[in-house]
C-alpha cells in the first residue's frame, strides 16, 4: 500500500500590528460626541450638547432647545432673555429651552445613570466657537446631584477641560457659587447658558 504525501503549505506571512496613531483619549472621545450632540440645539445663544455615560456605553444625549411640540428660538427667531438684557445665568424662567443636561437625564433611566459620568460641551450660538467659562447652571447641578451623576466633564473654549467630582465639588460645598453683594443673594460668577 502506497502512502500518499502530504503537502505542506507555506507558512502565511502575518503583518506586524500597527499601534494606532494619534488615538483619541476616552474624554476626548465622549466630548466630541457632546460637542456633535451640540450642533442640533435650538438656541440662538449657546448651544450645548450632553453625553450621559456608564460603564464606557453611551446611556443618553441631550441638547438644548424648547420643549417638544413648541416652538424653538430659531423657529420664532428671537432670544426673549436676550431681547430683554437679561445677564447669563440670569432668569431661566424666562428662556424656552430646556438645557442639555436636563434633557439627557430626562431619556436615561436613574438606575443607568447611578456613577455614571455627563460630558458636556457648549459652544457660542453665532460663532459656534466653544464657549469660554463653560458650566453646568444651578438647576442642572441639582438635577446631576438627584440623578447619581458622580463626574461631570466639560469643554471650556479657554482652559480645555473641566472635571467636577459632584459629591465633593458640589453636594458638599452647597453648589457653593452664591455670596450676599450689599444685602442681596448673588451668584459669584455666572454659570451655564
Amino acid at each position: 500500500m502506497k502512502m500518499k504525501k502530504s503537502k505542506t503549505r507555506p507558512a502565511k506571512k502575518v503583518s506586524p500590528r500597527i499601534a494606532p496613531v494619534n488615538r483619541v483619549s476616552k474624554i476626548d472621545y465622549y466630548l466630541d460626541i457632546a460637542h456633535k450632540v451640540a450642533t442640533r440645539s435650538t438656541c440662538l445663544r449657546r448651544n450645548y450638547g450632553a453625553v450621559i455615560v456608564s460603564n464606557d456605553q453611551i446611556i443618553a444625549t441631550g441638547y438644548n432647545g424648547a420643549p417638544r411640540g413648541t416652538k424653538n428660538c430659531i423657529d420664532v427667531g428671537q432670544c426673549y432673555r436676550e431681547m430683554l438684557g437679561i445677564k447669563r445665568g440670569e432668569r431661566y424662567e424666562l428662556c424656552r429651552g430646556v438645557h442639555a443636561e436636563m434633557n439627557a437625564i430626562i431619556h436615561a433611566s436613574r438606575f443607568d445613570m447611578l456613577g455614571g459620568t455627563i460630558f458636556v460641551a457648549g459652544l457660542d450660538g453665532k460663532t459656534k466657537e466653544p464657549l469660554e467659562g463653560a458650566m453646568c447652571c444651578r438647576m442642572c447641578k441639582r438635577m446631576i446631584i438627584n440623578a447619581g451623576i458622580t463626574s461631570v466633564v466639560i469643554r471650556d473654549g479657554k482652559t480645555g477641560v473641566i472635571k467636577a467630582d459632584v459629591e465633593k465639588d458640589w453636594a458638599r460645598k452647597n453648589m457653593g457659587e452664591l455670596k450676599f453683594v450689599k444685602g442681596k443673594l448673588l451668584p459669584i460668577k455666572p454659570s451655564g447658558y
